[in-house]
Formats: structure tokens, sequence, C-alpha cells
């Protein structure tokens, strides 16, 4: 259990607002292992950290990012939304989880990697989201560790795993039990989970023997890993 990858989901988000540099900071602090963190474009190709699609969730602005520049989200959240460039640069030296909930095309794709490069965090920063948004993170860099996120029971079919060529498997962590485990370690791969909150499910996935788990509750799953 010891070997786990304890990764803080959005940060600390239950302290802090998700997605924040504040966020980010906070669950470093803690111990956190890595931060995940969800990466869009603002109409103008920056990489900002936002999960939804709009303001409105956490910044009661009901305005779509795809409508907005960079300059214009910072003004509409005081700075609050940081750019990429700004989220590596607050955590440099540790492992970042860049998920890509809104990277439909290798365009889109090209310009978080570019940043990452520009950044100079290439050996620390690995990508997860659906076989599109992998795909075309694949197309973008073919060097990049990759996290395929998963949602069924059922394999990912070997051409696909062929094309994105992941390190890791991201399965919802309902999904997961010792068999599954056991099966993605047998074809080479690391197992990571997401997003359990609770006591009791994350001592069953270290019990499973999974590889990661991302939750929202990083210091609760760092006391059972030393435990």
């Amino acid at each position: 259990m010891q070997n786990v990858t304890a990764v803080a989901h959005r940060g600390d988000p239950y302290r802090v607002r998700e997605n924040t540099l504040d966020s980010l900071r906070s669950a470093l602090a803690l111990g956190a292992d890595a931060v995940e963190v969800d990466v869009r474009l603002t109409r103008d190709g920056v990489p900002v950290l936002l999960h939804d699609d709009t303001l409105k969730r956490l910044w009661e602005r009901d305005r779509p990012l795809l409508s907005l520049s960079a300059a214009e989200v910072r003004e509409l959240t005081e700075g609050g939304v940081p750019t990429l460039a700004e989220a590596l640069a607050a955590t440099d030296g540790s492992r970042v989880m860049l998920d890509l909930p809104g990277t439909p095309n290798v365009r889109a794709a090209r310009r978080v990697v570019d940043v990452v490069r520009e950044s100079g965090a290439e050996d620390r920063v690995y990508y997860c989201a659906d076989a599109t948004a992998m795909l075309a993170v694949r197309a973008a860099d073919p060097s990049a560790e990759i996290a395929l996120t998963w949602t069924t029971s059922a394999p990912p079919r070997p051409a696909l795993l062929e094309a994105v060529r992941p390190r890791w498997l991201n399965y919802r962590f309902t999904l997961v039990d010792r068999a599954l485990t056991e099966r993605v370690h047998r074809d080479g791969r690391l197992l990571s989970v997401w997003t359990p909150d609770t006591r009791r499910s994350m001592r069953r996935l270290l019990e499973a023997g999974v590889d990661s788990i991302t939750t929202n509750r990083v210091d609760v799953l760092l006391g059972l890993r030393g435990s």
C-alpha cells in the first residue's frame, strides 16, 4: 500500500475552491504525490483550469468558456481561474495529471502539449480523458504519458490500446476489483482509479492492489496509506 500514488482531485476541493492555485498548493502541502486538474481552452486558445464548460457553478458567471478570451476569464473571475502555465509553475517539481474534458481534436490537444513543453514540464505531466481526447494527445505528442479513462467493465479494444499506447488505465473506482487489477497488470499496464472519497472505498481499492487513487480527500488517503 505504501507504493500507491495519492492524486489530489482538482487540488484540495473540500478546503479550497477546486482547480485554483491555492487548491493545488493546499493538496501538495498535505503530502499529495500528484495533483489532477481539468484543462479547457478559452476562445483565443489559452489552456486554463476549469472542469465545466461554463463559469456558472464555480464563479457564478453564466458564460461559456469558449465564448471568452483568457483576459475576459481573468476579469470575470478576478484572476481565480489560472492558466495551465501558471498551474505548472505553481506545482514546480510535482507530478500533474491533466484531465482534458473539452479536447475534441488534435489541434486543441497540441495547444495543451505546447504549453507543457514551454513550461519544461514534460517529465512530470501525464494526461487522462476518454479515447477521443487521448488519441488527440498521442497524435500531438508521441512520447506523452497517458492514462486512458475507461467507464465500463469491458476491456478496451486491442486496436484502441495499440493506437493510444497508455501507460495507465484509469477506471471509475466502482468498477475495480482484484480480478480487474490483475488483468491490467498482466497486460503490462498500471491501474489508476477515480474518485473514491470514503475510507471504506479507499481501503477496498488498496486491498485490490491498484497503483494510483485520485480522490477529493487526499488527506484521508494519505492517512490510510501510512497506517
